[in-house]
């Protein structure tokens, strides 16, 4: 079943006649093809590609089950929706209400002829939430991209290379090996820096004894891998080695959780008990995991505030963490495919506490 039909199969279950797909995301998850502009319309017997001059040839070659339209400046997407509107008597058209704006909702209650629209994002949202063959196999070429860099950025850092250097080379180098973007900006941080979990590359050197906490991951087939390794420099403390074999413990112990049926909650409490049986339950504040697929953070959720069971074919990250101010930080993260069975974790990269050659 293609993913115009996934959609087409789920309209009566949200009362709507034609679902109108106009964010970036949703546009890539749906027609499989990326374009920074145009917009998808999806009855129960056909969809339709509305893009302009600069993507209607690549379209045209790319994108199966669709009929393909070019918009122009004299005639708009929204003219060409009319047209479908009026010719398949669309009374409830979707829209996805998580992306649009206040200005492209009222555009589009004053320029398009059906007599409702429908906030409907979630159902985009529950086809994103499990992911295809297709899907899979981009997230683990993504994968592999990130972990290649990983080896190659470990032989770069010494003494002396700042985070904002070792930042750029891991971005260089999953370039290399065929990265069409990042997935985010990197987070490289180092010493009491590392016990900032989103912190922002500085300008600081890398010192012996350091923690160095690398999060990245890249774009590959329009599908974000995600990865953090902590490694340390030249030598590590008693107390820096206990955080990191209990950081790697409670990773293991949320994967062991995860299995189709089990809430997120679940899955995020059997890490949290790991940690905080371990003296070090307030210096871990974050969820689990998040899903990943077109969007670096999509649903479902292993976190707290995620009580509803998680569906077959979920891809979660798995990354707890131990901050502790004004000391150091640790984050170990992998990405898990939810299984009926258990989940199934993508990551190929060492996760032992490895301490670099100062």
């Amino acid at each position: 079943m293609s993913r115009f039909q996934k959609i087409a199969a789920k309209l009566d279950q949200y009362g709507l006649d034609a679902m109108m797909i106009t964010s970036e995301p949703n546009r890539l998850y749906a027609t499989e093809f990326h374009s920074t502009a145009g917009m998808a319309l999806v009855t129960k017997e056909k969809a339709w590609f509305f893009t302009d001059s600069r993507y209607i040839e690549a379209a045209r070659k790319n994108v199966a089950g669709a009929e393909i339209r070019q918009n122009t400046n004299e005639v708009k997407a929204t003219d060409l929706a009319n047209e479908v509107i009026a010719a398949c008597g669309i009374k409830k058209l979707g829209f996805e209400d998580q992306y649009a704006t206040v200005e492209d909702y009222n555009s589009w209650k004053e320029k398009l002829k059906c007599e409702e629209l429908v906030p409907a994002a979630k159902l985009l949202m529950e086809l994103r939430a499990v992911k295809d063959e297709s899907e899979i196999d981009s997230l683990i070429a993504a994968q592999r991209i990130a972990e290649k860099a990983l080896g190659e950025v470990l032989d770069f850092i010494r003494p002396g290379v700042t985070e904002k250097e070792i930042s750029a080379y891991l971005q260089y180098r999953m370039l290399t090996h065929g990265a069409e973007k990042m997935s985010f900006e990197p987070i490289v941080v180092s010493g009491v820096n590392s016990s900032m979990p989103h912190g922002v590359p500085s300008g600081k050197p890398v010192e012996d004894g350091d923690f160095i906490t690398m999060d990245f991951g890249c774009v590959y087939r329009g599908y974000c891998s995600d990865m953090t390794r902590t490694v340390a420099l030249g030598h590590v403390t008693e107390e820096m080695e206990r955080v990191y074999n209990t950081v790697l413990a409670a990773q293991t112990a949320g994967i062991a959780a995860a299995r189709a049926g089990v809430t997120g909650k679940t899955v995020h409490e059997a890490a949290a008990k790991v940690i905080a049986d371990a003296g070090y339950g307030d210096y871990f504040g974050h969820g689990f995991g998040h899903s990943l697929g077109v969007e670096i953070h999509e649903s479902p959720n292993a976190a707290p505030s995620n009580d509803k069971p998680l569906p077959a074919g979920a891809v979660i990250s798995a990354e707890p963490g131990i901050y502790i101010p004004g000391k150091f930080g640790v984050r170990i993260e992998d990405v898990i495919i939810v299984g009926e069975d258990g989940a199934r974790d993508i990551m190929e990269a060492p996760k032992e506490l490895l301490v670099l050659k100062a």
